[in-house]
């Protein structure tokens, strides 16, 4: 895809969204059931859609929502539903239907005071917490479609493991609400909006303070405040924005919020690659303004709206590519941690750097298909030290071992690369090029190949035997997956390794693309020879 002539420059005018258009689109539209782009549909990360194209709306939330209550009912659920909500504009509305929903069916519901945000590893978090000390079972929703445009809305259900939640939940949710959806919401309950909030079952609490408290059961926090980290904190005008003051005179750290403008246009953003405002902060596009600050701090980072991904900013080399970070992270938390036994997690497209690294280490690598949620049991139970994927979200342990957050915690990963700047005296872009300097350099890249309906539905009966190669870029092809070898479930696409590098294709859920992730570890030229023959291969393989 090429690169848009407005990358990395500040959102013209022409760009914003009309808040207006999309709040009348929002209560008035009602979804062509007849369309599959206007049901429900749960991704990796629940629904998502906008109300200007009828994806989502009102209708969607009554009927999602009620699908929760109706999936809580069946599984005997009877402990509090915390809900947050993110700094998008449709997700105002969005949650105040949820809670209309939730209060009119009895649901004990517990939202942030004062109408605010929450990241999503709060709510992780907040699970948690009450079904460790209690017989009830608490659940959770997250009303954000994570870094996606201003115009986006998106609504996700986190279990009572505190992770995303698994295609079995999700597709009883998703059934359920198309069901209310095409029977034009009959059965759905729903209360008025003061009635709702000021109904017994509904709470409003400060969800901040606990979580706040807790963060010095996993993060050196007197180490940084110890060494003076200088540090720059950008929550790109997201739910993160009111906690990194509070962190900041809880643990004496000197931590500058550089932006605290909460602007549903993002109008504050720089564009991204493609010519859209997305607030993705693993984006050298969308992050040029913190990056032209990186000489200002020691560290500097950046979190997306629901703060569950982290954008590492250093002297050193800038914005770091996730991927490099993941490496840094897993060589920090096993040499500086003393946990026991456990392993590391990562995503079959992640760089094989990590793998490097875990086997220097001695450790188990455990690797999954795309999507956080396979990385939830090994974290609830501990087998997991570090989960983490390409697209910049992790969690990790407790220093005692014990399970933290089981959803991407981008507030953890900023402050454990300032830990990892106190403890070492270098940022994590130094130790990244040490790591480099022993395993040799890799040359990562994602992109996306256009493709026909047809092609996209032929990657679900994709096995090993259709792929004929036996080279890849002049290696000899070594691995050719279509399971997971960390838990062997269906990757819904194709990766082939070889000695030199690797490839893997997964087709996009929602438009005529796939998705190829390369990776050399030999030069750019080889990077280039691994991508051309990797759209051979698959499309021989689909064919």
């Amino acid at each position: 895809m090429p690169l848009h002539f407005l990358a990395g420059q500040p959102a013209p005018q022409s760009l914003l969204v009309n808040l207006n258009e999309l709040e009348k689109a929002y209560y008035e539209t009602k979804p062509d059931t007849s369309n599959p782009a206007q049901l429900a549909a749960f991704g990796t990360s629940g629904h998502r859609g906008t109300s200007l194209d009828g994806s989502f709306t009102e209708s969607h939330i009554l009927a999602v929502c009620q699908a929760i209550c109706d999936y809580r009912q069946s599984k005997g659920y009877t402990g509090p539903l915390y809900l947050g909500k993110d700094t998008h504009f449709l997700s105002a509305p969005a949650q105040k239907t949820a809670l209309e929903v939730f209060a009119a069916n009895g649901v004990n519901v517990i939202y942030q005071e004062n109408d605010g945000f929450t990241p999503t590893p709060v709510v992780s978090w907040l699970i948690l917490q009450y079904n460790k000390l209690r017989q009830e079972i608490a659940d959770g929703v997250i009303i954000t479609p994570s870094h996606n445009p201003p115009s986006d809305g998106g609504i996700k259900s986190n279990p009572p493991n505190g992770g995303p939640a698994d295609t079995d939940v999700t597709g009883w949710i998703q059934n359920k609400a198309n069901e209310y959806l095409k029977a034009h919401l009959n059965g759905v309950k729903q209360l008025p909006y003061a009635a709702a909030v000021s109904a017994s079952n509904v709470e409003a609490i400060n969800f901040a303070k606990d979580y706040i408290a807790g963060l010095e059961t996993i993060i050196d926090l007197q180490a940084i405040a110890d060494a003076k980290i200088r540090i720059g904190a950008d929550p790109l005008g997201g739910a993160g924005f009111a906690y990194w003051e509070p962190i900041a005179e809880k643990y004496g750290l000197d931590i500058t919020v550089v932006n605290q403008k909460i602007d549903p246009q993002f109008s504050f953003m720089s564009v991204d690659r493609d010519g859209k405002i997305r607030m993705d902060c693993s984006s050298p596009y969308a992050m040029q303004g913190l990056v032209a600050l990186k000489d200002k701090f020691d560290i500097a980072f950046a979190n997306d709206p629901d703060t569950d991904r982290h954008g590492i900013v250093v002297p050193s080399v800038g914005l770091m590519n996730p991927n490099h970070y993941l490496a840094v992270a897993v060589q920090y938390l096993f040499t500086h941690r003393n946990w026991s036994g456990v392993g590391v997690g990562k995503t079959l497209v992640s760089s094989g750097i990590i793998d490097k690294v875990a086997a220097d280490l001695g450790l188990k690598l455990v690797e999954v298909p795309v999507g956080f949620k396979w990385f939830v049991d090994g974290l609830y139970n501990g087998t997991l030290g570090f989960g983490g994927e390409e697209s910049a979200g992790a969690s990790f342990l407790r220093f005692d071992g014990s399970v933290w957050s089981t959803d991407k915690d981008g507030i953890i990963l900023n402050l454990l690369a300032a830990e990892i700047l106190a403890k070492t005296g270098k940022d994590p872009g130094v130790l990244y090029q040490e790591i480099e300097a022993k395993f040799g350099r890799s040359f990562y890249t994602r992109i996306d190949q256009t493709t026909t309906p047809e092609q996209k539905a032929a990657f679900k009966n994709l096995t090993p035997e259709k792929v004929t190669a036996t080279a890849l870029a002049g290696d000899r092809v070594t691995a050719k997956l279509t399971n997971a070898p960390g838990n062997g479930a269906a990757i819904g696409g194709l990766k082939v390794v070889s000695s030199g590098g690797w490839f893997a294709a997964r087709p996009s859920g929602t438009e005529n693309i796939y998705k190829i992730y390369a990776e050399s570890f030999k030069s750019k030229e080889h990077l280039e020879q691994i991508l051309a023959e990797a759209k051979k291969i698959v499309d021989e393989a689909l064919a």
